[in-house]
């Protein structure tokens, strides 16, 4: 497997990450584009999703975002949706540059919070020929009706609102637990599996993750809403796969969504939870989403 560093610009901060060859092909090959979801690092198994592709004779363009992982950006640990909408598209431009890619044949893939994002860049960006989406998260307001409670929400408007007071001030950003084992605990992703996940998957594999993001990150998710944009991606085809039993980003919501976007369009429910996909139900996971790659920018 062919993988070597790489780094680009992104309108002044350097993004890092690696680039997967396609295998078996001589000349320039379709390139998938990939980053990770709210707060995780490459090394969270989309090294995995990357070697599926490259088998598959895809090449595979995989970065941290920006103020995360071995990418620049400040502040650290902020998430900024449209930050890492405009991101993907930098790190499409980049991949057009390169001579292993075939410039009219690009793919993107996401996964929950980058799940989203997806949706958004394959509405804006006709550079992109295919979309995979994978247990995205579409609404971000919907989603935190529907995982925080009612008093921590009113909780979390109040500390926004200091926050951003603190903020003009000069004050560094205030920060908060992605996830917390205690349910009482207010965290950014208040699920048992987002605890067990993350903090088992930075033992394993990433110890450069880290379990705190600013608080504006989740007032930013809260405003972020991709499903607004998905009626725009046809007639680019979009496979939107969310998973069965998914309590983070909840399946009925990406399901709602799908039947909002147009043809050509595919969906394929997932087996298990969330975090599944990345483990105990990798193969159909990665599987789906390479053949749709295939199909519709190497046929």
């Amino acid at each position: 497997m062919a993988r070597r560093d790489v780094e680009f610009d992104a309108e002044g901060v350097t993004l890092r990450g690696w680039f997967y060859r396609a295998e078996g092909v001589s000349g320039p090959a379709p390139t998938i584009v990939m980053a990770h979801g709210y707060s995780a690092v490459k090394e969270m198994y989309l090294d995995k999703y990357a070697e599926v592709f490259a088998a598959h004779g895809l090449n595979a363009l995989v970065y941290d975002n920006r103020n995360f992982g071995d990418s620049d950006g400040t502040p650290r640990q902020e998430i900024d949706p449209i930050a890492q909408v405009r991101d993907y598209r930098h790190a499409i431009t980049y991949a057009t540059t390169l001579e292993e890619t075939a410039a009219d044949r690009i793919g993107i893939w996401g996964s929950s919070y980058s799940g989203g994002h997806v949706l958004v860049v394959g509405a804006i960006d006709r550079r992109v020929k295919a979309v995979v989406s994978q247990v995205p998260l579409v609404s971000g307001y919907q989603n935190l009706r529907a995982l925080v409670r009612a008093d921590f929400l009113d909780g979390f408007r109040q500390q926004f609102d200091q926050d951003r007071m603190a903020r003009f001030r000069g004050d560094p950003p205030a920060m908060v637990p992605v996830v917390a084992e205690d349910p009482l605990v207010p965290s950014a992703l208040p699920t048992a599996d987002s605890w067990k996940w993350f903090t088992e998957t930075a033992k394993l594999r990433a110890p450069n993750w880290k379990n705190e993001v600013t608080l504006r990150s989740v007032e930013m998710l809260a405003e972020y809403n991709p499903v607004d944009y998905i009626a725009q991606i046809s007639p680019t085809p979009l496979l939107i796969m969310p998973a069965r039993n998914d309590v983070l980003t909840p399946t009925h919501l990406a399901i709602e969504a799908y039947e909002r976007a147009r043809e050509p369009k595919k969906l394929v429910i997932l087996p298990g939870g969330h975090f599944d996909a990345y483990v105990n139900g990798f193969e159909a996971s990665s599987k789906p989403a390479a053949e749709w790659f295939v199909t519709h920018l190497a046929g």
